[in-house]
């Protein structure tokens, strides 16, 4: 009961007019910074940061909380509406979110961000008030071995749920990998795939790969589909903002299950919010398979957005709990909200809530308000966001891939990352022609680093001696459950190829050539991938002199 009371104290500090004003600012400059590509939640924070040094401690904590999660939404509205992420962990959110807004679902699929993002920040700032001694303890179970065996975990588990051939999925991987390891080695000091170039000494940085990737990747992607059929990528805008019941019941299991995999990353660093952000999208492909759900992967599934968001808000809340309850920044946005804590002399740690006690449930008591006050104002919002889809195509295009461009060229300054950003764009470009799925490239890009310091650092303790990575309770489950997930994903592709040879032998789309697809059998277009149970009606492709697919194929998935 003493921190309900404190927290209530802290309602009482922050619940004034002004303070009411400042948060909304925060909220608005937040989101409207996170959506600008390049730049994210955390660029947010550090640039808006100086206003708040001339307010009063009350007043500048208050707009953190607005600026915090509204940097985090406004990741989220830009990767929904342009495929361009504001930052790393808003990367899974976009997958689906994206297909939704280009189905004319943007306006629900914000909507949707919208809420996930307040029931993962709500439960995660919970759990932060009333249980952070024990959140501590779960952070003190992870060392080397156990990070070492969490991006191994996500390596595999992802790239083996999100595309029909595993061959594709660990491809992806391994490319991810490769542009992980550009760079001078720290460790050994051996220059790795930089071609000569001292440019790339530091690596390629993890903007210039998502912004290649994901959205001048998606812009050359739909260039070309255009030239063939000019109405095939028109986006439409009709959707609403609000979330039907049964939307509500298809999101809130996917928002609690997204929580439930933020929560305790958060106060682990392990890469920030993208482990727990893949692991929810992971998981919601899964059972999307198991309950042939046709709209993910294909118009975009509610599920697919709402479980990523609840999952990167929940991770942001508890990283906050650490940060105050240990000193621990967990991620670049956490980093510099430790900065701005000094600045008022506060020392975040196990000591801050007896020295500053009084402006912590502030800044807890802020965190709530500044959750309800963005859910509120996205809701909105969305529509208003959703209107930037009514701006023609060829405009559209090509102001992502100015934004895309310049986002880049802000941070280094250096026209070979522009070079570099084409090249991975191209990348980007043929991964989608031939249906090379994009999260594994991403999450490996993120925690191959991660992986490899942390495989390092075990056998430097141990002296070599590899079975330190399976010595612990935490490894031992991570690496169980990852084979039971490796064997339920190998039994699903093989049930999906038996539905695809049944649905084939049951002579779905024949014509009066007797081919599904023209002259040449193939329509010259992509597999259609027969989703769904054995004896359903394959989707069928039209034939035509430029061979182009039919409806289904139109919208079959990038990933």
């Amino acid at each position: 009961m003493d921190q309900l009371n404190l927290l209530l104290e802290g309602f009482g500090a922050a619940l004034t007019p002004i303070n009411l004003l400042w948060v909304l600012i925060g909220a608005l400059l937040g989101t409207a910074v996170g959506v600008l590509p390049g730049l994210g939640s955390s660029m947010a924070v550090a640039l808006l940061l100086p206003i708040t040094f001339t307010l009063d401690p009350t007043a500048a904590f208050i707009m953190f909380a607005g600026v915090y999660f509204g940097g985090l939404f406004g990741d989220s509205t830009a990767g929904i509406l342009l495929n361009t992420p504001g930052n790393s962990a808003a990367i899974a959110g976009s997958f689906e979110g994206h297909r939704m807004a280009k189905d004319g679902r943007a306006a629900k699929a914000l909507a949707t961000a919208a809420v996930g993002a307040f029931v993962g920040g709500l439960i995660a700032t919970t759990l932060v008030v009333f249980f952070a001694p024990l959140l501590v303890k779960m952070a003190t179970a992870f060392g080397p071995a156990e990070y070492f065996a969490l991006a191994v975990f996500a390596f595999l588990a992802i790239s083996s749920v999100v595309s029909e051939s595993v061959v594709k999925g660990l491809g992806a991987l391994g490319i991810g990998l490769v542009l992980a390891m550009v760079g001078v080695d720290g460790p050994s000091g051996t220059v790795r795939y930089t071609l000569g170039m001292p440019q790339l000494f530091d690596g390629i940085s993890i903007v210039v790969i998502t912004v290649g990737l994901l959205a001048l990747g998606e812009v050359l992607h739909i260039a070309g589909r255009i030239h063939r059929d000019p109405a095939m990528e028109r986006i439409g805008t009709n959707g609403r903002a609000r979330l039907e019941r049964s939307d509500v019941r298809k999101a809130l299991p996917a928002w609690l299950r997204g929580t439930a995999f933020g929560v305790p990353f958060g106060i682990i660093p392990a890469g920030g919010a993208e482990v727990p952000t893949f692991l929810a999208y992971g998981t919601e492909k899964r059972l999307a398979k198991r309950r042939g759900d046709k709209e993910f992967g294909s118009t975009g599934s509610i599920r697919g957005v709402a479980a990523p968001e609840a999952a990167g808000n929940a991770t942001a809340g508890t990283a906050m709990g650490a940060l105050l309850a240990l000193g621990l920044p967990t991620s670049a946005t956490a980093a510099i909200m430790l900065a701005a804590f000094q600045q008022y002399g506060m020392q975040p740690g196990p000591l801050l809530f007896e020295r500053s006690g009084e402006l912590v449930w502030t800044l807890l008591a802020s965190l709530f308000i500044g959750l309800v006050v963005l859910v509120i104002l996205n809701m909105q919002f969305a529509v208003v966001w959703a209107k930037l889809l009514l701006i023609p195509r060829h405009y559209l295009y090509a102001g992502i891939t100015v934004l895309a461009m310049l986002g880049v060229y802000a941070i280094s300054s250096s026209t070979l990352d522009l070079w570099v950003l084409l090249v991975i764009g191209v990348l980007g470009f043929v991964m989608r022609r031939y249906q090379f799925p994009l999260a594994p490239v991403l999450i490996a890009v993120v925690l191959g680093p991660l992986a490899e310091t942390e495989l390092r650092r075990a056998l430097t303790v141990s002296e070599g001696d590899v079975s330190v990575l399976v010595s612990s309770p935490v490894t031992v489950i991570l690496y169980s459950v990852l084979v039971l997930a490796l064997v339920v994903s190998a039994l699903q592709h093989l049930r999906h190829r038996r539905q695809k040879a049944a649905a084939a032998l049951g002579g779905t789309g024949e014509g009066p050539d007797g081919g599904s697809g023209g002259p040449g059998g193939s329509g010259g277009g992509e597999p259609v991938d027969p989703s769904g149970p054995a004896g359903s009606t394959a989707a069928t492709v039209t034939s035509g002199p430029s061979g182009t697919v039919g409806e289904s194929e139109k919208m079959a998935t990038r990933l």
